[in-house]
């Protein structure tokens, strides 16, 4: 009887065991891959012999970085929103499932399979002073030379040609999750809906949109994640005439071989992107979960 006890104890514990055993090589991959790079990064950009804070007082005590920081902020803020409404009405478009909806849904989601650096090169193909935006105007009487996008004296327009490339690349991720969280619905919200006489406005702004918060709090959260990192499309585009928080984090590694600077970088970026994920969640979290308890 008490070897009995004994061996079903040893039992419960080593059962015990087993989900800690399972999420192990998941513990140690993470460890190794992401969380010694990111006590070496933290390492690196507090080390200067001058001072912990040394490489941050450098940083933000030039003209540089705070232009860099306003023209990340500036794309995020243009790029994010206009592919949450785009996103958001293709997804609504696509999810009434019409006649030939497959055939439109693999057009939109051509670009996931683009990287950003074939993305750039197609943009600039386009905006190119010999590109074909150019050529299609000249023969149609609309211009008499070709328009500049890029260069130092043109970097406004060029702002706008990242912003146009980077929609156009990434929207279909963003339209991705939407979809998903639209068709999670249940239906039997909008046929009662029906019943009662809603308008379709009424029950976009009372149902969909309520139900779709957290879909687009998650959306929202990777797209900004994802925006604050921006840099191949940036960099193929404009260079440093438009310098971000990504770029000028390669800049200060490759060509000024100063891996303490970039790692300074690196941390603002995870610092600022930190922050707007805590407004999304702060802004869009949900104010009761389903069974009505309050969060």
């Amino acid at each position: 009887m008490p070897t009995s006890v004994f061996q079903r104890g040893t039992t419960v514990s080593r059962s015990k065991l087993i989900p800690f055993l399972l999420i192990l090589p998941t513990v140690v991959y993470l460890g190794i891959l992401m969380g010694y790079p990111l006590v070496e990064n933290v390492r690196l950009a507090f080390s200067n012999p001058a001072g912990a804070l040394e490489n941050f007082r450098s940083l933000v005590s030039t003209k540089e970085f705070w232009q860099t920081l306003t023209n990340t902020l500036l794309l995020t803020v243009f790029i994010v929103p206009l592919q949450l409404i785009l996103a958001l009405a293709l997804a609504l478009f696509i999810n009434k499932k019409f006649r030939g909806y497959t055939f439109v849904l693999y057009l939109i989601t051509i670009p996931l399979a683009l990287s950003d650096i074939t993305a750039s090169l197609m943009s600039y193909s386009i905006f190119a002073p010999s590109g074909y935006f150019n050529k299609i105007l000249i023969n149609l009487g609309i211009l008499e030379r070709p328009m500049y996008f890029f260069g130092y004296f043109f970097k406004e327009r060029a702002f706008w040609i990242v912003v146009l490339t980077e929609v156009w690349r990434a929207t279909p991720l963003v339209f991705v999750i939407l979809l998903a969280g639209l068709q999670s619905i249940n239906k039997e919200y909008l046929e009662a809906a029906d019943v009662f006489g809603f308008s379709k406005w009424k029950k976009f702004t009372k149902i969909t949109l309520p139900l779709l918060k957290p879909t687009i709090m998650s959306a929202l959260l990777i797209r900004t994640i994802f925006a604050f990192q921006i840099f191949g499309v940036v960099w193929l585009l404009a260079g440093r005439d438009i310098t971000v928080l990504a770029g000028e984090t390669y800049y200060w590694y490759v060509f000024m071989n100063n891996p303490n600077m970039a790692s300074a970088y690196a941390l603002i970026i995870a610092l600022v992107t930190f922050a707007f994920n805590a407004i999304y969640i702060f802004a869009l979290r949900s104010k009761h979960l389903e069974e009505g308890v309050e969060t």
